[in-house]
């Protein structure tokens, strides 16, 4: 009796360390993944970083009151979204754009981004030089053959409007900001390997003149 009973304690006791052990070794429970936000919290989120960080330079509706900032109502969101990381990241310079975009998560330039390209342009600029902005167009739409100088619509299209996550929208920015970025492009100062390639190739009154040309571009 005294092995009969020794046995099922034995067993038992090899049962529950058995038991014990795939136990043991289950994979702990992993915490439920958080729901993606609905398109309206993204614009919302986006709303509310516009109005407490961007809205002095750029608007709250994207529309810079300032001609040295771009207008960006409108912009292809992915290009927004990328632009932001690589101020934050230091490969596109700007120390007041760096301060901005410091403290911004991925998820936030991407609802920064969503937000803006809602906003329907209100075209504040316009182009004041007829002439220059008939040569712009040519240049926008053409290229410069001898130059071997691409034409602007083959990235931006033929609106203006921009391709999305990889070129801006040109279309009602100002004069001023687009001068000022392809003059950096020129230089160096800002690097982008196909934009610096073309803008070096260009004479200072071709790049002006599409600056112009720019101002005064429509597109919805």
């Amino acid at each position: 009796m005294k092995k009969i009973l020794a046995t099922i304690i034995l067993g038992a006791g090899t049962y529950c360390a058995s038991v014990a052990g795939a136990i043991a070794n289950e994979p702990a429970p992993t915490a439920a993944a958080a729901p993606e936000p609905t398109k309206a919290e993204v614009l919302a989120r986006g709303q509310q970083i516009a109005g407490a960080v961007c809205v002095a330079c750029h608007g709250l509706d994207g529309m810079s009151p300032i001609p040295n900032n771009p207008n960006i109502a409108g912009m292809p969101p992915q290009y927004i979204a990328e632009q932001l990381q690589h101020f934050k990241e230091g490969k596109r310079k700007n120390a007041i754009m760096a301060g901005m975009a410091a403290g911004l998560s991925p998820a936030d330039m991407k609802a920064m981004g969503e937000y803006y390209f809602a906003q329907r342009p209100k075209y504040n600029a316009v182009a004041r030089d007829k002439a220059l902005a008939e040569k712009g167009q040519k240049i926008y739409r053409a290229g410069i053959a001898e130059a071997k100088v691409p034409a602007c619509a083959g990235c931006h299209g033929g609106a203006g409007a921009g391709i999305p996550a990889k070129y801006p929208r040109l279309a009602g920015q100002w004069p001023e900001y687009s001068l000022t970025q392809l003059k950096a492009y020129a230089s160096g100062e800002r690097q982008h390997p196909v934009m610096t390639t073309i803008t070096t190739r260009m004479r200072d009154n071709d790049i002006l003149a599409v600056s112009e040309y720019l101002a005064g571009m429509r597109t919805q």
